[in-house]
């Protein structure tokens, strides 16, 4: 089981990413080992998450979600 996952930053930006644990990757991210974007950034917190069957179906959408513009992004989460 794979899950997509969006983070809000301190500064408001958004940071898109697949794992098996959401909540060990967030810590990651909490913690300066979740990757180079975050490590710039201070997390605030998940805004939301999307489970998959598998890694493949993950990346395909985590890339199509990273395409996005900001503003869709926001509406996926404030439904």
């Amino acid at each position: 089981m794979y899950f997509v996952y969006i983070i809000e930053c301190k500064d408001g930006s958004l940071y898109t990413g697949i794992t098996t644990n959401v909540d060990r990757r967030f810590s990651e991210h909490k913690n300066g080992r979740g990757g180079r974007y975050t490590n710039s950034k201070e997390v605030s917190k998940i805004v939301y998450t999307e489970e998959h069957p598998d890694r493949s179906s993950a990346l395909k959408r985590e890339a199509q979600i990273k395409s996005w513009r900001r503003e869709k992004k926001i509406t996926l989460f404030k439904k």
